[in-house]
């Protein structure tokens, strides 16, 4: 089995359940449920309308602090940041403006809206995004493609426990969550992509794209129709 992410061949068994299986890449480490298991689109977007989260729920929102504080830090507003894969009930990105940036959403669901896949940006938020994605190999290159020089893509999402807790670990039962990282599948990414990788908090990787970039990255962009859903 290739891993999603590396491409790396031969992962391995994980863990197994009587719903579905989990197989680890042996090269960047990351823990991924094979294509046979994914959800459909219709399953899929049932799962996510039944999130409730919204920017009036104080709960949502201190969950949510730990990303907008890795970014305030790194860059200062006023700046233009996208909130990827934003989901039904909007709320980093209220935060963030709240806070004094410009934000733009995009979510193949709920904003579609594929001019904004077409600008840069000073910063990307992705969070609790990369878990669901079916091809995150694809995905990360295409959103740090998005950044300007000295950008910052911020990911968050719960790492994997050590593996005896696996088995037991509420994240990964739902069935729209296909991708399960470690500090050293981050690095694997940081290192792909040429970016400074910083631990902003437990959960939130801060990668920084290089200060100085080739034409072809400078003015990369990413088509809607070629982002796997989230």
């Amino acid at each position: 089995m290739t891993c999603p992410l590396c491409g790396r061949g031969g992962a391995g068994p994980y863990f197994d359940d009587r719903h579905r299986r989990y197989l680890e890449c042996g090269g960047c480490r990351l823990v991924f449920v094979p294509p046979e298991y994914w959800p459909t689109s219709d399953r899929e977007k049932a799962r996510y309308d039944q999130h409730r989260n919204s920017p009036g729920d104080t709960g949502y929102r201190a969950f949510l602090q730990d990303a907008v504080l890795a970014v305030r830090p790194r860059v200062p507003p006023p700046a233009n940041g996208l909130d990827f894969g934003s989901g039904p009930g909007p709320t980093l990105s209220v935060m963030l403006e709240e806070a004094g940036y410009a934000m733009a959403l995009f979510d193949p669901y709920y904003a579609p809206d594929p001019s904004v896949l077409q600008r840069p940006y000073d910063f990307v938020t992705c969070t609790e995004v990369v878990e669901h994605l079916r091809a995150p190999a694809e995905v990360f290159p295409r959103l740090a493609a998005l950044l300007r020089p000295a950008g910052w893509l911020v990911v968050m999402t719960r790492l994997l426990p050590a593996r005896d807790d696996f088995p037991t670990w509420r994240y990964r039962r739902d069935d729209t969550h296909l991708c399960f990282y470690s500090e050293s599948t981050f690095e694997h990414v940081a290192r792909s992509l040429g970016c400074r990788l910083e631990r902003a908090a437990p959960d939130v990787f801060a990668l920084q794209v290089p200060s100085r970039r080739t034409a072809s990255a400078e003015h990369g962009s990413i088509s809607a129709r070629r982002i796997p859903r989230p």
